[in-house]
């Protein structure tokens, strides 16, 4: 018999979404409804549809949730101040795929075809998804400032590319094409080795073009 979930009086929403995430976690997507939801709670439907409107609705909090939980996860690579910029940056790579292979079930909800394919987003889930890639873009931006990765090409397009690289590790893992965890980590390092080695590379063409000058 599954065990209910205690509650504080008015916090039945955030305890929806915390056993909701569990569910997913344990069954899927296929594997949540309100219905199930409300009975492992022990409350009755009406009170979980107070919250929630469908199940939709629901899956768009569950993914707020992971937003937030990798913005903190984020936000707390930058701000050590004991890493070199590099070292920030490197950390950045390995923690993206670190937190989509270790929550797979939430990383679909986040950038899934569940939600986006369809158009199933709720506002509150837009801002929350296009704040966090904002700030992926403004961080671009200043790794481009600090010379650390290429600065001649577009901040957007470069924030979008990086992305889409550790989008894709994170696929091919999630979905079992690679799992062994040296593998994991070397394609991470390789990642890392390429945007920062576009930087050194431009940089050693640089000095050689003066040198020619001379």
């Amino acid at each position: 018999m599954a065990t209910k979930t205690k509650y504080h009086h008015g916090d039945l929403r955030k305890s929806l979404v915390i056993t909701a995430t569990e569910m997913v976690t344990e069954a899927g997507i296929e594997g949540l409804s309100l219905r199930k939801l409300a009975e492992r709670i022990g409350v009755s439907r009406t009170a979980a549809y107070h919250h929630f409107t469908d199940k939709n609705d629901l899956l768009c909090a569950i993914a707020e949730q992971g937003f937030a939980q990798w913005h903190q996860r984020v936000s707390e690579i930058f701000s050590e101040k004991k890493l070199s910029n590099e070292e920030k940056y490197r950390n950045f790579v390995h923690a993206y795929i670190g937190f989509a292979t270790s929550n797979p079930s939430l990383y679909e909800l986040m950038f899934g075809r569940a939600i986006w394919k369809e158009n199933n987003s709720t506002a509150a889930l837009k801002k929350i998804a296009y704040a966090s890639f904002n700030y992926q873009v403004e961080m671009t931006k200043l790794w481009q400032e600090q010379g650390i990765i290429i600065e001649e090409e577009k901040t957007l397009r470069l924030a979008q590319v990086t992305w889409a690289t550790l989008h894709g590790i994170a696929r091919l893992v999630i979905d079992g094409i690679y799992a062994q965890e040296s593998q994991i980590d070397e394609m991470c390092e390789c990642a890392v080795n390429v945007f920062l080695a576009s930087t050194h590379k431009l940089n050693s063409n640089s000095e050689l073009g003066n040198l020619g000058k001379l």
